[in-house]
């Protein structure tokens, strides 16, 4: 098995490509060791001192180190952890805990946040995925569309661009309700 790591514009994450699906649906995100206790690869991968958050795309896994540690000294770790998982034949995932998509929107601006969830899974979601993560909808509020930034986004320095003049531009192109889009913490 050969893993391919590719670097992302968050300094603090890399992409890991183990050349085979990790997520057959959907993404999941563990921001801490303790989130990881539905996914046997997750906790591989957080027993190496260092990491700091786990993401999972459909064909990449996103690793975020702590600023203590290089990436030079834990990298031959990571990829050994990642290794040994899929040679173990165990699943990613126990069950289909940690699969994240957008949140549901009750209410009469329904058919607006159909067109931004459409945008996000047509124009965005694919693009940031290149880059090591996600942004799922979260909310929608008088104008303001609220975005939860996952995997190598999270933290990123240039997230706030990504999502300020990126996003927001588009959204606010195809979908005149939008005013303003903001990220959010889950």
């Amino acid at each position: 098995m050969f893993i391919q790591t590719e670097a992302t514009p968050n300094p603090a994450t890399l992409k890991f490509l183990p050349g085979q699906a990790v997520m057959s649906a959907g993404t999941a995100d563990f921001p801490s060791a303790e989130a990881a206790e539905a996914s046997p690869l997750a906790k591989r991968i957080f027993a190496t001192e260092g990491v700091a958050g786990v993401f999972f795309g459909p064909d990449f896994v996103t690793i975020t180190k702590t600023d203590a540690v290089a990436w030079e000294h834990i990298k031959p770790a990571l990829l050994g952890a990642i290794m040994e998982h899929f040679q173990s034949g165990q699943p990613v995932m126990d069950g289909d805990a940690g699969t994240v998509g957008h949140a549901e929107h009750d209410g009469e601006d329904g058919e607006i946040v159909g067109q931004i969830k459409t945008l996000l899974d047509t124009r965005v979601r694919p693009a940031v995925a290149q880059d090591g993560g996600d942004i799922t909808f979260h909310g929608f509020d008088r104008g303001v569309v609220y975005l939860h930034m996952q995997g190598a986004c999270a933290g990123c320095p240039s997230s706030t661009m990504t999502l300020k003049h990126g996003i927001e531009n588009l959204l606010r192109h195809y979908i005149p309700e939008v005013t303003e889009v903001r990220p959010v913490g889950v």
